[in-house]
């Protein structure tokens, strides 16, 4: 299966491990971290992951 990277367009190769899977990918040529879902070797749902798991809250000290 093969998935196309949404910052830079890469075709990002994925084995038949990825067939039915839920979870973040990262693109080889930009690292963007893409957070996909596949079922029965089809993509479902894909976008960019949030790269600061928290959002955008803002860090306290």
């Amino acid at each position: 299966m093969k998935i196309i990277c949404l910052s830079c367009g890469h075709k990002v190769e994925l084995d038949d491990a990825y067939d039915d899977f839920e979870g973040l990918v990262k693109c080889v040529v930009c690292g963007t971290m893409l957070e996909i879902k596949t079922e029965e070797g089809k993509l479902k749902a894909i976008k960019v992951a949030d790269p600061d798991p928290r959002g955008s809250q803002a860090q306290e000290n």
